[in-house]
């Protein structure tokens, strides 16, 4: 079955944090009750209408989206379904350093409940790592790419994290700059290219952000080998200052291949923990994670743009 690919511009708010959020954000540990679980919900609704805020503000709906999951989201992934955003659906086990799903053998069945333009999944995996943990993850991720090209509705979106194995660090004498410089690139084209010879096809592969556009031009052409002329790349922000995600994006949207970004610390964490420390009104947290959002936006059009012309 030909892969579909996606070449369209898409700009991802994602906030489908799940573990990093209750523990990062609320501080919470283990099992939540109810009440906790609402509190989540509520912060995520607030995301959500800066996302909806950014919208009013001009930024266009066609390329615009929003990543969250069912746990705490449910009723903001029903809501812009029926909106008709692109909305993106996570699959897996939040905060494992193995992939497995969520819902485990029920996967199929929560991705038709939403029906999502894209079922994501995050996965660590280190060509240069341990390799029957890798298999192991490779067939399962095979198993959700054969499902959802069979099904023919919801896009594949692969969030690839190509952590530091210690012995690779050990050669940079524990430099994890000089690594996202020097070996992570490389690394995220054998993890690409491996996962493609195992069968895992997804129709945008979100890449960690990368400094040089020679590295981007090599994401791109891994992800398009083979005939895979239409898959796309998109740009994640791992949660930096500003100023880097800006430089991000502005070298990967310079690149045909990059058609858009997933970005969502760096726009709503400091204006939610400034609201929910009673710092900020709700109505200016909106108004901030809209801005940092929208600027986001205007700033690979602007880089896509200078390229095009």
């Amino acid at each position: 079955m030909p892969i579909r690919g996606y070449t369209r511009p898409l700009y991802i708010l994602p906030f489908d944090h799940r573990g990093s959020f209750e523990s990062g954000m609320f501080h919470w540990h283990g099992a939540l009750n109810a009440e906790q679980t609402a509190q989540i919900a509520a912060a995520k609704q607030l995301i959500y209408e800066g996302f909806k805020a950014a919208l009013a503000g001009g930024v266009r709906r066609e390329d615009a989206g929003i990543l969250v999951d069912e746990q705490f989201g449910a009723a903001i992934l029903r809501d812009a379904r029926a909106s008709g955003y692109h909305i993106a659906c996570p699959v897996e086990k939040s905060g494992q350093e193995e992939f497995d799903f969520e819902y485990g053998d029920d996967f199929a069945a929560h991705i038709e409940a939403f029906q999502p333009t894209f079922a994501k999944v995050l996965v660590r995996y280190n060509a240069e790592g341990d390799a029957a943990l890798n298999r192991n993850q490779a067939a399962r991720l095979k198993r959700l790419s054969d499902y959802l090209q069979q099904a023919g509705r919801s896009l594949f979106m692969f969030e690839l994290l190509v952590p530091a194995e210690k012995a690779q660090l050990d050669k940079l004498n524990g430099d994890k700059k000089a690594y996202d410089l020097k070996l992570r690139p490389q690394l995220m084209v054998r993890a690409i290219e491996e996962l493609q010879d195992a069968g895992v096809e997804p129709d945008i592969w979100k890449i960690e952000g990368l400094d040089r556009r020679e590295d981007c031009e090599k994401m791109v052409a891994a992800a398009r080998r083979g005939g895979r002329d239409r898959v796309g790349c998109i740009v994640l922000g791992r949660g930096e200052d500003e100023q880097k995600v800006r430089e991000w994006l502005t070298t990967a949207a310079a690149v045909p291949g990059f058609v858009g970004f997933a970005v969502g610390r760096t726009d709503f964490w400091d204006p939610l923990v400034a609201w929910r420390e009673g710092r900020e009104t709700r109505e200016d947290a909106v108004s901030a994670i809209a801005g940092r959002y929208r600027e986001f936006v205007q700033v690979f059009d602007q880089a896509r743009g200078e390229q095009a012309a």
